[in-house]
């Protein structure tokens, strides 16, 4: 049935059959109003399950509070899902981002796709706006059902729907999230730098979010002809745009656009996404794809980890031991940088913790899990330079990792690396 003229959000619970499995985007594609109406009716759900990465609303049922009539599926921990997954209200399935979508088409029986929209155009079309994310590659296969709200950007690319394909639709006012820009510290301006000076002229890049990435985007004032294709777009990269350092004339694939799978910052980016022709959300299993990326002459990576063993493994989504968000993309464009033609990837990180514990260790902390396996980490950077490891023996691995440590750690990691036989 057609659905031109938007209806209740509490029509959502018509197409909720038992054992569901709901699909919402991540960050701000995520239809509060929809959520809410899913969550009063759950005394009447049955073994619903909500599917989604990185959550920004916080919710009674990410804390059990509707038992196993409505739970949640975490495929990359935020701060509002951290707390519930280590309480054990909540599921979290390792995934690379790239896969996600794969992974929701086979193992979930992707019942419904719950989605914010912008409203829609003269035409009948709807624009996920921020977002593609894993819904994208559902639209067409799956039933949506949309929040429209006048403050989510129109934008371009593989996230539009025609009314026909919906199952149905409400209207909401609720604004979009923000996120404050990171402001780097003079440490992590020292580690950008050693990463720009890397980067050549019309690489086409991918950075992360933080202070060394916002850190990174400032070196890279002077540069030209520099190209996107990112998991995430943010303020940083939109200065970049404006200063005309990133024009896409160079890019191999999707040249003259900026690609990304989702967008998330200040109010100023979405206004500055609306209607912008200039850049295309398309799905993150196009996007993170490394046999898409290395297609890409000179690409560029640049993703933050929390520690580093001696051998180069990466441990990017644990603290101490304990899950703290996912491995999102750093795995995807690590091994698609890899393969392109004069490709490259950096793992960036601080040599020590706020409280002075070195951040390139001897072993991976107990709990910790590998994010970027050692075979495919490139280059580790610290404010003391750069490690490059690729092509290098399990020696000389370590021997570049300790010359990037804090000098107060490096007698201790050298006596562990020859207690390991990695020294000799």
């Amino acid at each position: 049935m057609l659905h031109p003229t938007p209806v209740p959000a509490t029509a959502v619970l018509d197409h909720l059959v038992p054992d569901a499995d709901v699909i919402v985007p991540l960050a701000n594609g995520e239809p509060r109003e929809v959520l809410d109406a899913i969550e009063a009716g759950a005394d009447g759900l049955q073994g619903v399950r909500i599917h989604q990465m990185h959550a920004l609303h916080d919710r009674p049922y990410l804390h059990g509070a509707h038992g196993d009539r409505l739970r949640h599926v975490s495929y990359f921990l935020s701060e509002v899902t951290r707390t519930a997954y280590w309480a054990g209200t909540i599921d979290l399935v390792p995934n690379n981002f790239s896969e996600v979508p794969l992974i929701l088409q086979r193992h979930t029986t992707c019942t419904l796709v719950v989605a914010a929209c912008s409203p829609p155009d003269r035409h009948g079309y709807f624009s996920l706006g921020t977002n593609a994310d894993y819904v994208a590659s559902l639209i067409g296969r799956v039933p949506f059902f949309l929040e429209a709200t006048p403050h989510m950007p129109r934008t371009r690319g593989a996230n539009v729907i025609h009314h026909s394909q919906v199952a149905g639709w409400c209207e909401s006012d609720r604004p979009l999230v923000e996120i404050p820009r990171a402001t780097p510290t003079d440490r992590d301006r020292v580690i950008a730098g050693h990463v720009a000076e890397r980067i050549p002229y019309g690489a086409t890049i991918q950075v992360g979010i933080g202070g060394i990435a916002a850190a990174v985007l400032e070196a890279l004032g002077d540069h030209r002809g520099l190209g996107i294709h990112t998991e995430l777009l943010h303020d940083g990269m939109v200065d970049l745009v404006e200063a005309g350092v990133i024009t896409g004339v160079n890019k191999e694939v999707r040249r003259n656009r900026i690609v990304t799978t989702f967008c998330l910052g200040s109010r100023q980016l979405y206004d500055w996404l609306d209607d912008n022709a200039s850049v295309e959300l398309l799905g993150v299993d196009f996007v993170n794809d490394p046999r898409v990326i290395a297609r890409m002459r000179r690409f560029t990576s640049v993703n933050a980890t929390t520690e580093v063993d001696l051998i180069g493994q990466c441990a990017s989504e644990t603290i101490s031991g304990r899950y703290w968000s996912g491995s999102g993309g750093q795995a995807d464009f690590a091994r698609g940088a890899m393969y392109a033609e004069e490709g490259q990837a950096f793992i960036v990180t601080p040599s020590t913790t706020k409280d002075g514990r070195s951040r390139i260790v001897p072993a991976l902390t107990s709990g910790s899990v590998v994010t970027t396996i050692k075979n495919t980490v490139d280059h580790v950077v610290t404010e003391h330079g750069v490690a490059e490891l690729r092509g290098r023996s399990i020696a000389e691995r370590a021997r570049a990792l300790i010359a990037v440590a804090d000098p107060a750690h490096r007698d201790d990691l050298h006596r562990a690396a020859r207690v390991q036989g990695l020294l000799h």
